[in-house]
């Protein structure tokens, strides 16, 4: 690994099959801490490339715990992190939004690593258990349209780093693996990304996999679609610029987004917006989410309609009935 990071402080970069390798190393526990650290310092200091992002990709993708749902056709609806902003969690909620109206998910999510409360953080705050068992998952899907995958139960690399990601307390390439490694391969993918040159990295590597997805970034630098500012949405077919006042939503605030200072508090505005209980504000970013997510399952649908079918799951309650669901079927092993 020295050689290695020599190499890459002179700014070289990683082939496909290199990065690959390392990702193997790392979970075999060949490198100490510290040299993980400035791995992961290497792509703070400069942009990731298609070919390392793919190789760190397939590392991951071969190491997994393997868990086939794929009859369910799933989509994932996620966001990079490390975009600074510690929103409450937009991209879980938006996933019942979608459950509640009737497509399949299979949420892939972590502990918070650069905010207060990641996917797996709201969904202890809730009492959920994780689980690897698959008929266990299958069940959730065919009662509720929705699974949790705890992502170190099915990726034993990230388990390996989860200390020093913890201890730096900075979005490192891992964050931007995240989203790539759910273990199910989900046939749809909804991703948020911090800037604009990740929308174009994760648009071409997208590209490769067959996956149908949608690369989404608010121009203010949130991962999702924030409605504080323009926003950008990367499809197959289309790169489009959509302003918040154009799809009939008010323009909000950083403020109104705020996560919290602790998971609890997190939790308690997630099952607000899920109780059709929070501010207007709130409840319009989950809802503007979760419609971006249902076109990507339906590109035939026009974005209005999607806006209205997700705003119906979160008003009618079908999206906190589905979460309800959820809990009864994933609160014990």
């Amino acid at each position: 690994m020295k050689q290695t990071l020599y190499r890459l402080f002179e700014h070289q970069y990683l082939g496909r099959d290199e990065a690959r390798r390392i990702l193997h190393n790392i979970a075999g526990g060949q490198y100490n801490d510290a040299q993980i650290a400035g791995l992961i310092a290497v792509f703070l200091m400069r942009s990731i490339s298609v070919e390392e992002l793919t190789g760190f990709r397939e590392a991951l993708l071969e190491m997994r715990v393997p868990a086939d749902l794929s009859e369910y056709k799933p989509i994932d609806v996620v966001g990079t992190g490390g975009d600074g902003k510690n929103t409450f969690n937009i991209s879980t909620a938006a996933c019942f939004v979608v459950a509640g109206a009737g497509y399949n998910v299979v949420k892939h999510g972590n502990y918070g690593a650069t905010s207060i409360s990641g996917a797996s953080n709201v969904m202890e705050q809730h009492g959920v258990k994780f689980t690897g068992k698959v008929d266990k998952l299958r069940e959730s899907i065919d009662k509720c349209h929705i699974a949790y995958l705890h992502a170190p139960l099915f990726n034993p690399a990230l388990k390996a780093v989860a200390p020093v990601r913890k201890a730096l307390g900075v979005r490192s390439f891992f964050n931007m693996l995240g989203p790539l490694v759910n273990p199910v391969i989900p046939a749809y993918q909804l991703l948020g990304v911090y800037n604009l040159p990740l929308l174009r990295l994760y648009s071409y590597t997208y590209q490769e996999s067959g996956i149908r997805f949608a690369v989404v970034h608010s121009l203010d630098g949130y991962d999702e679609i924030s409605l504080t500012s323009e926003f950008k949405v990367a499809m197959p077919e289309m790169e489009k610029l959509y302003t918040p006042e154009a799809l009939g939503f008010d323009r909000c605030s950083e403020a109104d987004l705020d996560g919290g200072e602790t998971p609890g508090h997190a939790a308690r505005i997630f099952y607000k917006v899920l109780r059709n209980e929070a501010t207007s504000a709130q409840k319009n970013c989950v809802t503007v989410n979760a419609a971006f997510a249902i076109q990507v399952i339906c590109p035939e649908k026009e974005i209005a309609a999607c806006i209205a079918e997700a705003k119906e799951s979160l008003e009618s309650g079908q999206a906190l009935e589905k979460f309800n669901t959820f809990l009864s079927i994933n609160s014990s092993l």
